[in-house]
């Protein structure tokens, strides 16, 4: 139910008398908004894969991965397969897909140069900053490059790893070695954070001038495992997907590798410390389950963004959904906006009406609106938010509330307990309408419950 509900839920602490409410007021409701979104195919068609720049289905993808957008709107794409960085500039109601560095084809070297000059091998992860410069995590070349515009030319440099040379290794530029790091963010300062997976740990690139320093900032080297705590006393399994909030924060897809689940692990900096802890998911198990916290279930899930309102966005990659985790004071709830699992296929819809094949990366824009790839379709998906009606409530004496919610009729007030499960039921309690469109009054029973609007 919760998978395709539009809703708006607001949290209620009451305590009534026979003639008083008691307890909170409207203004510390908490709303989580969960709605299901309409995904279509803005670039490749699905099932063919190649390399060809076009428009819309006319481009041809291979093993789309990572993906990031900048502040213009366009978006970039990692060909995986073709071993080149692709563009996406958005024409009217268009996309019109270019190559902007790389050489498609097979590769098994680095090269750094300008354009088509430059050669990747195997790139993964991408992310851009504010000043239109890219990084791609290169999961064979275990580097880290840097692309930046020049002109209408893009330069492809390494900042920091060694060309196929696998190990860890802290330090400033090639001195640095990574092992298959597969997603790579940037701050506000061009800091980047990089998933190094097949080393279990999470590092940290400073510009300090024109040198990149890396330290690693959360895990074991070389030790895969589970663990939360502060720094090297935390483990990953295989770290993949990353984002990053204001606060400086992290949030971590864990891929299983030791262990039997998948979880989105946050990390959080203090002082000079990085603290990890779970979010959601479990150790112990792989599956797909909505739910709260270690009550949501996750299969190799991959690449998070992040919304505007705090929103986390998941790649549940071994799933073929597209799963959203929502804050909710100091739990996260997880629901699923897209795709349903066991249904690998390609097909443009809303929420589970849409389906994937393997969705991989994720990345967002400012309205909330997703962009995916789906790796095995070999195609761009967007997946836009429709905007949930607004919920409102106000206390009506002598003993109820009125809550009212924008837009016109067809939907059902409901009601949960405790948020421990995503059993909603139907509220039962007395209803009176006062225009029969957007306007409840309700008398509900003492103690902490949930509301939402299902349509």
């Amino acid at each position: 139910m919760i998978q395709s509900a539009m809703k708006i839920t607001l949290q209620l602490a009451i305590g009534l008398s026979a003639m008083t409410l008691l307890a909170v007021s409207a203004a510390r409701a908490q709303s989580v908004y969960s709605t299901p979104y309409t995904f279509s195919t803005i670039a490749g068609k699905a099932g063919t894969t190649g390399h060809a720049d076009g428009t819309n289905s006319a481009a041809q993808f291979y093993w789309p991965t990572g993906i990031a957008k900048d502040a213009q709107g366009n978006l970039y794409v990692v060909d995986r397969h073709e071993n080149t960085v692709r563009k996406i500039t958005p024409v009217g109601t268009n996309w019109v897909v270019t190559t902007i560095a790389g050489t498609a084809g097979p590769s098994s070297s680095d090269a750094d140069g300008t354009n088509g000059a430059a050669a990747f091998y195997d790139p993964v992860g991408i992310a851009a900053d504010a000043r239109g410069n890219l990084y791609v995590a290169e999961n064979n070349g275990s580097t880290l490059r840097k692309i930046a515009p020049v002109g209408t030319n893009w330069v492809v440099t390494t900042i920091a790893g060694q060309p196929g040379n696998y190990a860890w290794v802290d330090g400033t530029n090639g001195a640095a070695l990574f092992n298959g790091p597969q997603n790579v963010t940037v701050d506000t300062n061009s800091n980047l954070y990089v998933a190094d997976s097949f080393n279990s740990v999470i590092r940290k690139i400073t510009p300090v001038g024109t040198n990149w320093v890396v330290t690693t900032i959360a895990g074991q080297p070389g030790q895969p495992g589970y663990a939360d705590g502060t720094n090297n006393q935390a483990s990953f399994d295989i770290p993949y997907g990353l984002a990053l909030d204001a606060a400086g924060n992290l949030y971590v897809s864990d891929d299983p590798l030791v262990f039997a689940g998948s979880t989105i692990r946050k990390i959080t900096p203090v002082g000079t410390n990085w603290v990890v802890s779970t979010i959601a998911g479990s150790a112990a198990a792989s599956g797909s389950a909505d739910g709260m916290n270690n009550a949501a279930l996750f299969n190799s899930p991959l690449s998070i963004a992040l919304d505007n309102a705090g929103n986390l966005l998941v790649a549940d990659y071994g799933n073929a959904t597209l799963r959203k985790l929502t804050p909710a004071g100091t739990n996260w709830i997880v629901s699923t906006i897209a795709g349903t699992n066991g249904t690998a296929s390609s097909a443009d819809g809303t929420g589970a009406g849409a389906h994937f094949v393997k969705p991989w990366g994720a990345t967002v824009d400012s309205a909330g609106n997703l962009y995916v790839t789906d790796f095995a379709d070999s195609t761009i998906r967007l997946g836009r938010n429709p905007a949930p009606p607004s919920l409102t409530a106000a206390f009506a004496a002598p003993a109820g509330v009125v809550v009212s919610w924008s837009g016109t009729g067809g939907f059902t007030l409901q009601t949960n307990g405790d948020l421990t499960t995503t059993n909603w039921a139907n509220y039962g309690g007395s209803i009176t309408t006062s225009n029969g469109m957007n306007n409840a009054a309700i008398a509900p029973l003492p103690g902490n419950l949930f509301f939402r609007l299902q349509q």
